[in-house]
């Protein structure tokens, strides 16, 4: 008798069947935004400790990102002649590409590790299928709230960002580049715009979303046992960091056609 052969396997087809679950519960959660009861007492006690946790790492990091793009656009203006420029391209990137980016980073690295950590030990303890027998759902009881939060936290860390990086840039620039403070601040609005903000504010949301939404999927799916929550927490930092900076490009390509800079 001959014995059939193992089906074989297609590459790649494991990770387009996890990023489909990562797309299916995503919808789930935008999904689960209207539907009640919602959970308030959880909301907000999830959006308290991952601002708890990320408020001063991201005034930390923001002030020298800040520092750091001032100083280098304030030499780069002054070779070019355009010093009456540094303070409009600084804030321009501050404002429009460092404050939601490092938000992100900060609530997928300190936020979005406790979610991936909380979740994972919830379902290795069988939490989590205890719950769906009792009819409850763990997406509108624990992950929904949490997404919220994130993305809640990320919003209002992007505009602490902002006023941080801007004021570190401008202390950086004028105190110790020597740039003249009025020149500085008169060219805020000659490249700066208001959908700039309103860019920002959309990345800040959309970049908490999928630290939320990765961190609760690799939480729901540990590979077995305290290691494996370990190693899903490790992974959801990494995997929303790609996502991240992949979002970001395409977000900023669709603002530049559509948003045109000033004077275009």
């Amino acid at each position: 008798m001959t014995t059939a052969a193992p089906p074989r396997k297609i590459p790649g087809l494991g990770m387009l069947r996890e990023t489909g679950k990562l797309f299916a519960l995503g919808l789930d959660v935008a999904r689960g935004f209207f539907q009640r009861p919602f959970q308030l007492r959880e909301f907000i006690q999830q959006a308290w400790f991952i601002a708890n946790v990320s408020i001063l790492p991201t005034i930390l990091v923001s002030v020298p990102f800040g520092a750091v793009i001032a100083l280098h656009l304030g030499t780069l203006t002054r070779q070019l002649g355009a010093e009456s420029f540094t303070g409009a391209v600084s804030v321009l990137a501050v404002v429009q590409q460092a404050a939601p980016v490092v938000t992100a980073l900060i609530v997928a690295g300190a936020g979005g590790s406790a979610i991936c950590a909380d979740i994972g030990s919830r379902t290795i303890r069988d939490e989590i299928d205890a719950m769906e027998v009792l009819g409850v759902s763990a997406v509108q009881r624990l992950i929904v709230p949490r997404v919220l939060a994130a993305m809640l936290v990320a919003v209002l860390l992007n505009g602490v960002v902002s006023v941080v990086g801007v004021l570190g840039g401008y202390f950086f620039n004028i105190i110790l580049g020597g740039g003249t403070p009025g020149a500085y601040l008169a060219s805020f609005t000659l490249l700066a715009q208001l959908p700039d903000l309103w860019i920002s504010t959309i990345k800040a949301l959309i970049f908490g979303f999928i630290a939320g939404v990765v961190a609760s999927y690799r939480g729901l799916n540990p590979s077995g046992g305290p290691k494996g929550v370990g190693d899903a927490v490790n992974q959801s930092v990494v995997i929303t960091f790609l996502l991240l900076f992949f979002v970001n490009f395409i977000l900023t390509a669709v603002y530049l056609q559509v948003v045109p800079p000033p004077g275009s």
